[in-house]
């Protein structure tokens, strides 16, 4: 995929079953790279079933590279199951925690901030703060923004993770390659 940002690209929500096994992250990440797709950002974590982790990849592509993304994954033995999340049916979440130089002038302002986004102070120290927030990416980007007027010494962000709604499962039975 190229650099330059095509009009007919957007952004697409993977969700895939895999195999809870040593090496299988390296090989689909090596997978992304031998065909140049660009990752914006992958979550990994076990899930209810002991031998299945569910991964959450955010690409960005037209529909050739969501289809070519989804066909290869597909073709891993180690991949259960995959296919693209509708955000419109699905709960989309993040975690950022981000460390922001505090004075005692500042941080009256910068409760008020954390107040109004939903998010928690979980660490003070004498010239910073550490704040957590969970919410969609651009709840996340808005608190990021309103934070650059401080000095924002560092943050860390996981990632994007998402489940569908209702009571569809994203399961090994339905072997589904489409749109969940």
């Amino acid at each position: 995929m190229q650099n330059k940002r095509q009009d007919n690209e957007k952004t697409h929500i993977i969700s895939a079953l895999v195999t809870n096994e040593s090496g299988i992250l390296a090989r689909i990440s090596g997978l992304f790279a031998r065909r140049c797709y660009n990752i914006d950002s992958l979550a990994v974590c076990a899930t209810e079933d002991p031998a299945l982790s569910r991964m959450t990849v955010t690409v960005r592509g037209d529909e050739s590279v969501l289809r070519q993304i989804v066909l290869q994954l597909g073709k891993l033995p180690a991949c259960v199951m995959t296919g693209e999340l509708d955000a419109s049916r699905a709960v989309l979440r993040e975690l950022l925690l981000v460390k922001v130089a505090a004075g005692a002038a500042e941080r009256a302002d910068i409760e008020t901030a954390c107040r109004t986004y939903e998010a928690k102070i979980v660490d003070l120290s004498p010239d910073s703060v550490v704040i957590e927030l969970t919410g969609k990416p651009a709840k996340l980007d808005g608190f990021i923004e309103l934070m650059k007027q401080y000095e924002i010494i560092e943050l860390s962000r996981t990632g994007l993770t998402a489940i569908e709604r209702g009571s569809v499962k994203l399961n090994s039975e339905s072997n589904k390659t489409e749109t969940l």
